[in-house]
């Protein structure tokens, strides 16, 4: 072998060597997303066994986007302390937020519901005091005392891009319950903009504007939980919050 020969196979590899490191390192580490919440993000529907995550749910889709891997831990009929004391308690639900590049949270529907169904219960059919007891309930609500505690929480364990996504209204156009939603959501949902406000590197997915009245298109006909129309839009307002092209850059 020729003195020059052996030269050219030495520059060879070492220019290389960055390169073979560089792929090393992204085999090992693909960015990750970790998804908390409830039967939202769990994807939840009443014609399926409900016993893991559905692979349709939205999580799935902004890591089907994105080029990340995706840990659901959305659990179905949590409410926010349910979620914050996972958060401060459980390890694995620490850990995988520890590693997370990416977080995303859905939770307060169920604190919401609680409290209208128990104002209904409560007002036996009389309107008036139906709107006053919910008024009150919503009011004593500990819902964003405990999501705001739940992005901190998350703060305190990762530098994570954080979405938060919002209240869409549950109920269809033909439920009595559509238009005492949408009384009262805009105000709640106010609160969750200012709690994306309240904490660094916070995104709001605002699924109230982007559901909007199509509760036809993106609710299971009689239920509250999202069809597959439903999934991509929340998948896709999420990757909108996310910056979709900067995740997907990381990964060209």
């Amino acid at each position: 072998m020729s003195k020059l020969f052996r030269i050219v196979i030495l520059l060879v590899m070492a220019l290389s060597l960055p390169l073979t490191t560089a792929f090393a390192h992204n085999d090992r580490h693909h960015d990750s997303l970790v998804s908390l919440g409830d039967s939202i993000p769990f994807g939840f529907s009443p014609e399926r066994n409900n016993e893991q995550p559905a692979k349709y749910a939205y999580p799935y889709l902004i890591g089907e986007k994105a080029d990340v891997h995706v840990k659901n831990l959305a659990v179905s009929g949590a409410e926010t302390d349910d979620l914050l004391a996972a958060l401060k308690k459980n390890k694995h639900f620490r850990q995988s937020v520890k590693k997370a590049d990416y977080v995303t949270v859905q939770i307060g529907g169920n604190d919401f519901l609680a409290s209208l169904r128990a104002a209904y219960a409560e007002s036996r059919g009389d309107t008036k005091l139906f709107h006053r007891l919910l008024e009150k309930k919503l009011a004593g609500n500990d819902a964003f005392k405990n999501l705001h505690a739940i992005v901190k929480e998350i703060r305190s364990l990762t530098k994570a891009k954080v979405v938060l996504y919002n209240l869409y209204n549950p109920f269809h156009l033909n439920s009595p319950f559509h238009n005492v939603a949408d009384l009262y959501l805009p105000e709640l949902n106010a609160m969750y903009k200012d709690v994306a406000n309240s904490h660094k590197n916070v995104k709001l997915a605002d699924s109230y504007q982007a559901f909007g009245d199509k509760q036809a298109k993106y609710l299971i006909k009689g239920d509250i939980h999202p069809t597959k129309a439903g999934h991509e839009k929340l998948a896709k307002i999420g990757l909108k919050a996310l910056s979709h092209k900067h995740v997907h850059h990381q990964h060209r």
